[in-house]
């Protein structure tokens, strides 16, 4: 039988931008925040992995080692687009399940300032209107090529939310615009977000478009970051001291799954059966139903995704997603609260970190440590990232006794 997989510790650095650090300053830094936090050190560690998109290949897990210290452990060096984050937290699951390690260390960094690593083959130029003015910053939009076409991130995005609404009924502008109102409300209360300012509906409405529906407030911004999660097995956590087990947090599934053959001319990636797929397997595996869930942090790159999502994990009922905003369904005091960080559309988006950071996120929650932004009693959580390309990742994480 697998060994049953833990979080012990957790960690993420505020998101924005370092010019004045680099990519490993900022990795190392959430690495030893994320030791610090399960009382444990890199000696103890038996498996690291690194997720990070830019520069991918360039051996990162090893060059954080360097700073943190090189143990000789075997480092697995990860990039599966947005995906990439939680990718790097299932290989140490996997290592861990397997027998291989008792105790593992994941990382996820991203440093991409104003440079958006998705918005098609280049990156942007300093002339390129990518900018928006938000409380004194200023941050890049990710790809707003996409306005003409639907090849980029935007375009996806937004094709994929039109179509949704033109086959649900009560779906529209103003419904997605209600998910990035949500988001930003949200951000006020997390003090790592990379924008922590409040915008009204008609505000996030009549902001510049980008791709529609999708507004310049309805779309992530660009950024530095990163975030690190210490994982161990049930044997393991039993040897530990009782507080160390009592803030430790049960993953009860771990997904990772890629889009499967079908027979279609579809040129676009279906975001919608990769995901359902996903949470399908994750559900089964956990033994919970969504109603189970008392948090969730998923991929809401631009807000019409997020809408998607909602349906494709089963949070609201079959083409009820619209219904769902407009009930308030997934506020922070809703039915089933989505994205209390503030998402991606406010938390920020450092590609390789995300995935790492809804693992953090969560598992705050779960232990009681959320502050301001906690949902009362929570006891089960679900993070999802999608990397197009394309890759779901997913995990349920629980408050249970050891």
């Amino acid at each position: 039988m697998a060994e049953s997989v833990w979080v012990l510790g957790a960690s993420m650095t505020k998101f924005g931008r370092y010019p004045d650090k680099d990519l490993i300053d900022l990795a190392s830094e959430a690495a030893m925040d994320a030791l610090d936090d399960g009382g444990v050190g890199i000696h103890d560690m038996q498996v690291m992995a690194s997720g990070n998109l830019a520069e991918a290949g360039a051996g990162v897990g090893q060059r954080i080692q360097k700073q943190i210290g090189q143990t000789g452990i075997p480092v697995f060096n990860v990039a599966n687009a947005c995906a990439t984050g939680a990718t790097a937290v299932r290989a140490v699951y996997l290592s861990i399940a397997a027998g291989e390690a008792d105790m593992g260390l994941a990382v996820g960094s991203e440093q991409m300032g104003k440079q958006g690593l998705l918005g098609g083959a280049r990156r942007a130029r300093n002339d390129d209107k990518h900018v928006f003015e938000r409380s004194g910053r200023y941050g890049a939009v990710i790809g707003t090529e996409g306005r003409l076409g639907t090849g980029l991130m935007p375009g996806v995005f937004a094709q994929a939310g039109m179509e949704y609404a033109r086959n649900n009924d009560g779906v529209g502008f103003e419904q997605f615009a209600k998910v990035a109102e949500k988001n930003h409300a949200h951000s006020e209360l997390n003090p790592l977000a990379q924008y922590q300012k409040p915008f009204s509906l008609e505000e996030v409405m009549n902001a510049e478009m980008i791709s529609y529906p999708n507004t310049v407030l309805m779309c992530c911004p660009t950024g530095d970051g990163a975030a690190a999660a210490v994982l161990v097995s049930e044997s393991k956590l039993k040897t530990l001291d009782p507080d160390q087990r009592r803030r430790a947090v049960k993953i009860s599934a771990s997904v990772l799954t890629s889009d499967p053959w079908t027979e279609s001319d579809q040129v676009q990636p279906d975001v919608n059966t990769l995901t359902r797929n996903a949470a399908d397997e994750a559900y089964a595996k956990a033994g919970v139903d969504p109603r189970d869930l008392d948090l969730v942090e998923l991929h809401d790159c631009f807000a019409t995704a997020e809408l998607l999502h909602y349906d494709n994990l089963r949070l609201c009922e079959p083409g009820g997603a619209g219904e769902f905003i407009d009930r308030r369904g997934p506020w922070r005091d809703g039915e089933i609260p989505v994205n209390v960080s503030g998402g991606l559309i406010s938390k920020g988006h450092p590609l390789g970190a995300t995935g790492v950071a809804n693992i953090y996120e969560v598992a705050t929650h779960l232990r009681g440590e959320a502050g301001d932004r906690q949902i009362p009693d929570a006891k089960v959580g679900m993070t999802h990232v999608i990397g197009l390309g394309s890759a779901c990742a997913i995990h349920i994480l629980e408050k249970a006794a050891v």
